[in-house]
């Protein structure tokens, strides 16, 4: 048996038409969105000209971070060759980081001058194994307070936030480390490609301060090269916004 379609009216007929009208019209307006980078992608820049490119080329309406990304010529699969340390950027990221100090009585009121956001010894520990809140970037302890540690290492080492003597976040002399990261000092890793990744800086920075800050880095990331590390070390630089679009340096 077969069903017989009915007949349209003007009023179906014409609101079929608008809502075809209205996609075709939300389709223009999304395409006018994409933005096109008038740049070679596979050309490699000088730094000076790949971090103008990086501000030109940043069309976020916020304050977009400056980010370096490295391949490195290293096999992330070995542990002798795992890229881990800190370096102190003259002109600091341009972010405000959050530091939490875990450390004995004769250390707090120096922690608290240093600029630490939270201060605190087996008090602060209890209270974040009690409440699971970490309300801060990054973490420093004195080495007395490391075994109190170990009753939240489960809550720091899943956010990345133990404190550890291979990023300098452990120290007899918290108060220094406090300050550094408050300055601008900044821990950097490889993933599990050989990758690193850093934030160097905002796009409102002069470029010369850009320049300083990723010269360092690099610097940072050249003096701990696996010994073990065969062929070239350095393989690929790259600059980019947030949001924009990545610029090769040349090496």
């Amino acid at each position: 048996m077969s069903r017989t379609q009915a007949p349209l009216n003007k009023d179906m007929i014409k609101e079929k038409k608008e809502t075809k009208e209205g996609k075709k019209k939300s389709v223009k307006k999304t395409a006018k969105t994409v933005k096109v980078f008038d740049y070679d992608k596979k050309q490699v820049y000088p730094l000076a000209e790949a971090l103008e490119m990086v501000k030109k080329f940043s069309h976020s309406k916020f304050d977009a971070a400056v980010e370096v990304h490295l391949r490195l010529g290293i096999d992330p699969r070995q542990g002798e060759q795992q890229i881990r340390s800190t370096v102190s950027l003259p002109h600091g990221t341009g972010k405000t980081v959050k530091v939490a100090a875990f450390v004995t009585p004769e250390h707090e009121a120096a922690c608290r001058a240093s600029g630490a956001d939270l201060v605190g010894g087996e008090d602060l520990v209890n209270e974040i194994k009690q409440t699971e809140k970490t309300d801060f970037q990054v973490a420093v302890a004195d080495p007395a307070m490391m075994k109190q540690l170990a009753k939240i290492a489960k809550i720091l080492g899943t956010r990345g936030l133990m404190p550890s003597p291979k990023n300098d976040t452990v120290s007899v002399n918290p108060a220094k480390a406090v300050a550094e990261l408050k300055k601008g000092k900044i821990s950097f890793k490889n993933d599990d490609t050989g990758n690193v990744h850093v934030l160097i800086g905002k796009v409102s920075f002069d470029s010369a301060k850009l320049q300083e800050n990723f010269s360092s880095l690099l610097e940072a990331i050249k003096k701990v090269k696996p010994a073990s590390a065969k062929g070239v070390y350095l393989k690929n630089i790259t600059v980019c916004s947030t949001m924009g679009p990545g610029i090769k340096v040349g090496l």
